[in-house]
């Protein structure tokens, strides 16, 4: 994922939109991945997932935003992501 994208969360009957931002790093011109991706909603931040360097492991970083099964489901979706598809 190079570019923000929308997710659409379904919670609680509930339609939640959320913009997932990766974060990268610019070494010598190029941008690298860091596999920190920042999650806001409604233009109020709510945490970052961050992936481990293969991109298994993975850890939300903020309290009471998200269940552990919304940001699991989240996770899910940044790791099976192909830029060449459109978002959920």
């Amino acid at each position: 994922m190079i570019k923000p994208v929308k997710y659409s969360l379904y919670s609680d009957g509930n339609t939640r939109s959320i913009t997932i931002t990766p974060v990268t790093k610019t070494i010598a011109g190029v941008k690298h991945a860091t596999g920190v991706f920042q999650l806001s909603e409604a233009g109020s931040d709510i945490g970052d997932i961050v992936f481990d360097d293969n991109m298994h492991q993975w850890e939300y970083t903020a309290m009471g935003n998200l269940t552990h099964p919304e940001a699991e489901e989240i996770a899910g979706y940044i790791r099976n992501y192909n830029d060449g598809a459109s978002a959920k």
